[in-house]
């Protein structure tokens, strides 16, 4: 397992290279020689706008000099040459002028790096199995992404362009102090540059624990504030406004307990720093002083000194946040990166060929799986369904129906026994061609939050409105659409809350038609219907279904009498398999099923033409003999 908080300093100095080295690439990209120019120009900049930096205190120190003649300031316009004054103000001109086409050119690299690291991270999570997103929390997740990326860009700008140039600025500064006056000067500024960067390592590695259980708490309250919001109709349904509250301020509280952690040990870094400047400053200026009043030093190598000191504090108070800004972005993009390690476990084998459909004849041979090592949920399954065939599976909930669509979409592998398809093991062929050819219509549907002719053209992205509209008619929802004020264009909500079940259940079933696959999977397809309207679907579904390869997974007995053949499961095993008359005939788990079902509908109807004092007695009668529909 990664290690965080309990890194020692050396394992996070090596797992900070590490995460440097991995970036590295996306700033030097083999497939851009444009992005490479870029790079190199950007550096000759940030030199040349050093160089530019490091003399205009010199052109000052000169001006100052020729102000001064023998102890007395001079006329200016007969004691200053013209040229310094233009030179002085030309270079600082240059400073900025080079800093900032720096920043011009180098941007496109920074901003590509970070397109391209984030889109691996997101196609990379999209690769995941299923049962990675289901262990995950989508708050966190997107956190994690938010922050790496927004990592990557802190990262660049203050480790490659402003620590990198001080410390070239610094190395500067040092060489002019020793070739103009001793090498005193370029001790004491070394040492008070080395002692506060010393200072503000030990210090920032100190307080790196505070900031990252600050960050952790930060997560988790992002986390619970997303999960809340997205289960909003769950909170209503059962009045937990107040007990979604409390989890959010615990979540908060431990939020702003290390938040004070974290702020209170930056105040005790800051005024270490201070003191460690303000005594350079002070035996530097002192030094400069005595230089002067010994006659070995002029006024302007005294304002030279001086300005050098007042250049490079600036820098120099800036350092301790650039660190930990920096030590911030490592810990940032280390985690993102931690996301593109995460295996998946679904993988395309080398030189897989794509699937080629003759038919699509779906076979299960003695498939066994389990989510968990130590419990199965499939025990040896066997089927077959025709090419054209519809088949069917019923049975209690945990039966372990769902689990074998979501084997046959490849969401996970079998743990023994193969899935093949006109006789290709689906394990061996590209998980793209093996999608591209089957369409599901899931028990929960989930929309995105954009337009209902969005989410239905998801089915083809890029198919002309006349297809929506197509696809739309055959599952009976056109209708309806048209009649709303912005038709295709009506926004659904955040996860399709603005329609009825109903009304999302025939949207997944018209972008599924709009898929037009050789193989169909109705897993509980119309379980979120009323009776009518899942009559009304069901014909849709029929017409949709002819001719394909169908696997219907279903509860409603009624829906499925008409399938080639049904397979009855239970704890993981197919019990009992026929078409519906044989099935009835046999008197078995089928048979009875099929006989409760029948009374709970005669049941419903009964209680629907009921007064509510009659309902109210027959529905406790009801439940009193398990028969409560």
């Amino acid at each position: 397992m990664r290690k965080t908080l309990s890194d020692p300093p050396d394992g996070r100095a090596r797992h900070d290279w590490r995460t440097v080295k991995r970036l590295l690439p996306y700033l030097w990209p083999r497939d851009s020689l444009e992005l490479r120019g870029r790079v190199v120009l950007s550096i000759i900049l940030l030199v040349l706008a050093k160089v530019a930096t490091v003399g205009v205190p010199i052109f000052y120190k000169r001006a100052v000099d020729a102000l001064t003649v023998d102890g007395t300031v001079a006329d200016a316009l007969v004691a200053v040459p013209v040229f310094l004054l233009v030179g002085y103000g030309t270079l600082r001109v240059l400073q900025q002028a080079f800093a900032e086409l720096q920043g011009m050119v180098f941007t496109k690299v920074a901003e590509r790096a970070t397109r391209r690291v984030g889109l691996k991270t997101f196609r990379h999570l999209h690769a995941l199995s299923l049962r990675f997103h289901l262990d995950r929390q989508t708050g966190g997740l997107s956190r994690i992404m938010e922050r790496g990326t927004r990592a990557i860009d802190v990262l660049l700008r203050l480790a490659l362009f402003r620590t990198g140039p001080q410390i070239l600025e610094l190395l500067f500064v040092c060489g002019v102090l020793w070739s103009l006056y001793d090498w005193r000067f370029a001790a004491v500024t070394l040492a008070t540059v080395g002692g506060y960067i010393l200072y503000t390592v030990v210090v920032t590695e100190w307080r790196m624990k505070y900031r990252r259980a600050m960050n952790d708490s930060d997560t988790d309250a992002n986390t619970k504030a997303v999960d809340s919001l997205i289960n909003y109709e769950t909170v209503k349904y059962f009045g937990n406004e107040r007990h979604e509250a409390d989890r959010y301020d615990a979540a908060l509280e431990r939020l702003e307990r290390t938040s004070v952690h974290a702020k209170n040990s930056l105040a005790a870094l800051n005024i270490g720093q201070g003191i460690i400047v303000a005594a350079g400053l002070v035996v530097m200026m002192m030094m400069a002083a005595d230089g002067v009043a010994a006659g070995t030093m002029t006024v302007g190598d005294f304002v030279l000194v001086n300005s050098y000191l007042i250049q490079l504090s600036l820098p120099l108070n800036l350092l301790g946040m650039v660190y930990r800004e920096i030590k911030q972005a490592l810990t940032d993009m280390e985690s993102m990166f931690g996301l593109l390690d995460a295996p998946a476990e679904v993988t395309d084998r080398p030189n897989a060929p794509p699937l080629a459909i003759a038919g699509g004849t779906v076979t299960f041979e003695d498939v066994h799986f389990g989510y968990n090592p130590d419990r199965d949920i499939l025990q040896g399954i066997s089927f077959t369904i025709p090419a054209g065939r519809k088949v069917a599976v019923v049975g209690h909930s945990g039966a372990g129906k769902s689990t074998l669509a979501r084997l046959l979409y490849r969401f996970y592998d079998p743990t023994a026994g193969r899935i093949a398809i006109d006789g290709q093991d689906i394990a061996g062929v590209t998980q793209d061609s093996l999608r591209a050819a089957i369409g599901v219509v899931p028990q929960d549907t989930v929309l995105f939050n954009d337009t209902i002719g969005y989410n239905i053209a998801y089915g083809r992205p890029g198919c002309p409105p006349e297809a929506v509209e197509e696809a739309a008619r055959a599952a009976a929802i056109h209708d309806f659409v048209v009649a709303l004020p912005q038709g295709y264009d009506t926004r659904v909500g955040e996860r399709g809350l603005k329609l009825s079940g109903g009304e999302k259940q025939r949207v997944a079933i018209a972008r599924t038609i709009l898929k037009n696959p050789a193989i169909l999977i109705l897993d509980e397809a119309t379980s979120a219907l009323d009776t009518h309207t899942e009559r009304a679907i069901q014909d849709s579904l029929n017409r949709v279904s002819a001719n394909r390869t169908t696997l219907v997974i279903a509860h409603r007995l009624s829906t499925v009498i008409d399938a080639d053949e049904i397979l009855v499961m239970d704890a993981g095993r197919i019990v009992e398999r026929g078409r519906h008359e044989a099935l009835l005939s046999a008197g078995g788990p089928y048979a009875e099923m099929w006989r409760r079902q029948q009374e709970s509908a005669r049941l419903a109807d009964r209680l629907a033409a009921m007064d509510a004092d009659d309902r109210a007695e027959a529905e406790v009668l009801a439940e009193g003999a398990g028969n409560r529909p």
